[in-house]
C-alpha cells in the first residue's frame, strides 16, 4: 500500500454543484424574434458572473411543462445539490409549479433581471428582457401555495453582495443534501441516562436524513488486528511531523493508539459512515481495548468526519453539517462559566478538532491519565482554540419529526492558559453575554454537545434550516 498521505492544513469543502434553471415562454418569438437565444446568453452571464460561489450546469431555457419536467429531470440525474431558478422574461408559474414541487432538489428563486437599472433609453425589447419579477412572483406564489420551502435571493446579479448570498444558499443546498445521504457510525450504544442526546432514528431519517450505523466494538477489535504493520509505522511517523510528540509516550501506546485510529476509520470507509460516535463504557466494557481512542477523535475530525462523545448521533451530525457547510467543526461543550471575563471555559473530555488550535502554540499528543472508562492512558492531542470570531450550534430532537437547531455566536477570547487541563479547550464570550446565552440556550432545549465553527456563521446556519426544516433559534 502507499504511503499514508500528510493531511493538508485546512480540509476545502467541496464545492456546491448548483443547476441554474431559466424560465420565460414562446408568447415573446414573433414580437421579439431571437428572444429565447439571447437570454439563454443571459443565463450563462450569470452563471459564469458566480463561477466562484458553484460549479454550474445551465439547463436549456425552459418554455413550457414538457420543457420544464425534462429540465428538472436531468439536473436531478447529474446529482446537484440545488436549483436556481432565474426567470428569464416572464414565465406563467403553472407550466413549472409540478416540476418545481416534485423536485427533491433544494431552491432558491433569483430575483434579478439582465439590467441593474431603468433607463430613458428603454424600449419595449428591454421592458421584456427585464421583466423576471412578476414571473417571480407568480412562480413563488405557486411554491408557496404547495408549502414547498425555498429561498429568495434578489439584487444586481453582477453585485458582489448577490454572489455572497447565492454562496451561502449554495452551500447550504449542499451540506442538506449531504444531510440526507448521511450514515453515522455508532461505536457500542449511547451513554446510559443522557436524555438530550436521544433521538427517534426513523424521525431522524425521515425528517433529516442520516441514517444511524451501530458498529459492534468486537469489529474494531478485529479489524486493529488486521491493519498493515507499514499504515501503524505511516501514521506515527505523521504524527512525528504533525504534533510535539511527548516523550514519556511509549512505542507500546503509541501503536495501540494509531491501531485504533486506522480500524476506526477503515470500518467508517467500509461502512459508508462520513461522522460517527463513541462511548467510554461501550468501549471499555469491551473487555479486549486497552484504552479509549482519544487521538483518533481529533484527527477524524481534522480529516472531516462527524464526531462526538458518549454516543450522540445529533452531535455528531452537527458536526458533520458544519464540515459541510462550514468547515473545520469542532465538537466541544460547555464545560463552566467564567463570570468576570463573560466566558465559558468550551472542552470535552480529550476529542478536539486539532485544526481549530491556535498558530502560535503547536499541538502536543501527550501521555494522559484519564480514570473514566477503567483502561489505561489514551494518548490525547491537546491544544487552545485559536482566538477571534466563533459560533456554537445545538441540534436538539424536540420529538416526533421536529428538530431545533440552537446558535449563538461570539468570539474566543485571549484567556490565560489553564496548564493543568490536559484536553483541548477555549473561552468563549457568547456576544449576547454569558447569563443571557445560557439562559436562552435553556429555554430553548440546547444540548450539552456540540458543534463550534470559526467565525461568525449564524446566517449560515440559518439558511441551512431553511431548507431542512428545522427551528432555528439564535441566542
Amino acid at each position: 500500500m502507499p504511503a499514508r498521505p500528510t493531511p493538508p492544513r485546512s480540509l476545502p469543502a467541496p464545492r456546491p454543484r448548483i443547476g441554474l434553471l431559466g424560465i420565460m415562454q414562446p408568447l415573446y418569438d414573433t414580437m421579439l424574434p431571437g428572444i429565447t437565444d439571447h437570454q439563454a446568453a443571459y443565463a450563462e452571464q450569470v452563471a459564469g458572473a458566480l463561477s466562484d460561489t458553484a460549479d454550474w450546469t445551465v439547463a436549456p431555457p425552459v418554455r413550457g411543462r414538457e420543457d420544464a419536467e425534462q429540465a428538472v429531470r436531468e439536473l436531478e440525474n447529474a446529482d446537484l445539490d440545488g436549483v436556481l431558478v432565474v426567470m428569464l422574461t416572464y414565465g406563467p408559474s403553472l407550466r413549472v409549479t409540478g416540476a418545481l414541487t416534485r423536485t427533491r432538489l433544494p431552491l432558491a428563486l433569483a430575483n434579478i433581471q439582465p439590467d441593474p437599472s431603468v433607463t430613458p433609453e428603454w424600449d419595449m425589447a428591454d421592458m421584456t428582457y427585464n421583466q423576471g419579477i412578476h414571473g417571480a412572483q407568480d412562480t413563488a406564489n405557486a411554491l408557496v401555495r404547495a408549502d414547498r420551502p425555498f429561498e429568495v435571493i434578489s439584487g444586481d446579479w453582477r453585485s458582489p453582495e448577490f454572489a455572497d448570498r447565492v454562496d451561502r444558499w449554495a452551500r447550504a443546498a449542499r451540506a442538506a443534501m449531504s444531510l440526507r445521504h448521511l450514515k453515522v457510525g455508532l461505536f457500542g450504544y449511547p451513554m446510559n441516562g443522557m436524555g438530550d442526546a436521544r433521538v427517534d432514528e426513523t424521525a431522524l431519517l425521515r425528517s433529516i436524513g442520516p441514517e444511524v450505523e451501530v458498529i459492534a466494538p468486537g469489529a474494531l477489535h478485529r479489524t486493529t488486528l488486521d491493519l498493515d504493520e507499514k499504515d501503524v509505522a505511516d501514521l506515527m511517523a505523521w504524527e512525528d511531523d504533525t504534533f510535539d510528540v511527548d516523550p514519556r509516550l511509549s512505542g507500546e501506546e503509541r501503536e495501540d493508539h494509531a491501531r485504533m485510529q486506522l480500524g476506526i476509520e477503515q470500518l467508517l470507509t467500509e461502512r459508508g459512515c462520513h461522522a460517527y460516535s463513541t462511548h467510554f463504557d461501550a468501549i471499555g466494557e469491551d473487555g479486549r481495548f486497552a484504552r479509549l481512542p482519544m487521538a483518533a477523535a481529533s484527527t477524524l475530525m481534522a480529516q472531516g468526519y462527524g464526531f462526538a462523545g458518549e454516543g450522540d448521533v445529533l452531535a455528531a451530525t452537527v458536526v458533520r453539517a458544519a464540515h459541510t457547510l462550514i468547515g473545520d467543526a469542532h465538537f466541544t461543550e460547555m464545560y463552566a462559566m467564567d463570570f468576570p471575563s463573560d466566558s465559558i471555559l468550551m472542552s470535552h473530555m480529550g476529542e478536539g478538532n486539532w485544526r481549530v488550535a491556535r498558530d502560535d502554540e503547536p499541538p502536543r499528543l501527550i501521555k494522559r491519565t484519564l480514570d473514566i472508562g477503567g483502561l489505561a492512558d489514551p494518548p490525547t492531542i491537546v491544544f487552545r482554540y485559536r482566538t477571534g470570531p466563533a459560533t456554537l450550534a445545538s441540534l436538539v430532537a424536540l420529538g416526533g419529526e421536529r428538530f431545533r437547531l440552537v446558535v449563538s455566536e461570539g468570539e474566543v477570547i485571549d484567556a490565560p492558559p489553564l496548564p493543568a487541563l490536559e484536553m483541548p479547550y477555549g473561552q468563549f464570550r457568547p456576544d449576547t453575554g454569558v447569563r443571557a446565552c445560557t439562559e436562552a440556550w435553556l429555554r430553548a432545549g440546547g444540548t450539552h454537545h456540540m458543534a463550534m465553527t470559526t467565525g461568525h456563521r449564524a446566517h449560515d446556519w440559518q439558511a441551512l434550516c431553511a431548507l431542512t426544516g428545522i427551528e432555528y433559534v439564535r441566542v
